[in-house]
């Protein structure tokens, strides 16, 4: 029996744009843009700056759409990390005086429940839930803290007290129970 896998249809749109179809690109635009304009002001924390760093996104997307490759993971998981990757580069970019403050509330983090109201509206909440329950609690932390919180290797691992490749290893490992578990697939 052949395993069908879930509808993606983000993956669709971007084997459409790697093909140059612009109604496949305004497409693309309209259903993903409110979620990476979340993503980028999460991570970047002013609005200018985000709003500048959406149109980048959709621009790194329209020319490496081609890229893409579905066997990897899901096309929505693809575009944010063009959208986190740019964050990650801007956020490295800036002066040293700009990434540190002297207000501890900018270090305190933010408990809103925005990833997982998004997944319930995608209908997928659920099953993520129940996916982040089979990893390691620390695991399951790390890959929120990288995917969700932006943060990066360095301070995961410093957060975590493990060597930094250890924690490119509990992400890349995470990330892959996450997919299988997501698809169907015998839970990690």
């Amino acid at each position: 029996m052949i395993e069908e896998r879930p509808q993606d249809p983000v993956a669709d749109l971007l084997k459409r744009i790697a093909a140059q179809d612009r109604a496949a690109f305004r497409a693309l635009y309209a259903s993903t843009s409110a979620k990476l304009m979340g993503v980028l002001l999460r991570m970047l924390r002013q609005r200018s700056e985000a709003e500048d760093a959406l149109q980048e996104v959709y621009t790194r997307i329209w020319l490496r759409a081609a890229r893409f490759d579905p066997a990897k993971g899901r096309g929505m998981t693809w575009v944010i990390a063009v959208a986190r990757h740019l964050a990650i580069d801007r956020l490295r970019a800036r002066p040293e005086e700009h990434q540190s403050s002297d207000d501890a509330l900018e270090f305190v983090a933010d408990q809103t429940p925005r990833a997982e109201s998004r997944l319930v509206a995608l209908g997928e909440a659920k099953r993520i839930v129940e996916c982040f329950g089979t990893l390691d609690a620390a695991r399951a932390a790390a890959v929120r803290g990288a995917y969700l919180d932006g943060l990066s290797y360095a301070d995961l691992s410093l957060r975590h007290d493990v060597p930094l490749n250890t924690m490119r290893t509990w992400l890349r490992r995470g990330l892959q129970a996450l997919r299988a578990c997501m698809d169907g697939g015998a839970r990690p």
